[in-house]
């Protein structure tokens, strides 16, 4: 079978990623695709533990060194046992945040050297790249008043609201450097104009895969 397809989801708080999965998912399912739906950090047994420690507000919090080197590994785990064998028996991947999260919070948040997350990307992710990265994008304010409206905050969520606007700024970055991988869609709009949207970059992606011989 042909190789698979990466797609990640990637976006601050509050920016629909939940509601955009689900749709992104019954669409690709719809153009006969096999879609493994996945989310960092964690997709294993080993990652959702990370995630427990990384996100409970109860926990110790973890030096922003640690932090990074706890989402490197949980993403080391979820490349072995899910994606990469995933995309060798040809299913679509769609993961809620990947590695450009970690430049967005670790780096542009926490402020750490994004050689040094680049690094870690280069070791454990090769050269996997996803094929699809679409970025929701909304001011801080407006998706942590989503976020309040849900109750209680998770570590990260509790934040304060500079350091949102940090990663916000380091995604929009990285989707200037990387345009033809990453595409930005404003989740201010009404969800049918956003949904229009990522519709029309997945087709894209879909018209560049070769039909089966």
């Amino acid at each position: 079978m042909k190789p698979g397809k990466l797609i990640t989801l990637e976006g601050g708080e509050g920016v629909g990623k939940t509601t955009n999965l689900e749709m992104i998912t019954h669409y690709l399912r719809e153009q006969g695709k096999d879609v493994v739906v996945t989310r960092e950090p964690g997709g294993t047994r080993l990652g959702e533990a990370i995630r427990l420690l990384l996100l409970d507000r109860k926990m110790e919090p973890p030096d922003e060194v640690a932090e990074l080197l706890l989402m490197f590994a949980a993403r080391a785990q979820h490349l072995e046992r899910v994606i990469r064998p995933a995309l060798r028996v040809g299913h679509w991947v769609l993961s809620d945040r990947f590695t450009d999260a970690s430049y967005a919070y670790q780096g542009g948040g926490r402020g750490i050297d994004p050689t040094r997350i680049q690094a870690l990307e280069e070791w454990v992710q090769g050269s996997l790249r996803p094929d699809l990265t679409l970025l929701l994008d909304a001011p801080p304010e407006v998706g942590l008043e989503r976020t309040r409206r849900r109750g209680a905050h998770d570590r990260f969520e509790s934040e304060q609201l500079a350091f949102f606007h940090k990663v916000r700024r380091e995604y929009l970055q990285l989707a200037a450097r990387f345009p033809e991988r990453i595409k930005q869609v404003d989740a201010t709009q009404p969800l049918v104009v956003v949904q229009s949207e990522i519709i029309g970059h997945l087709q894209c992606l879909l018209k560049s895969v070769p039909s089966p011989a």
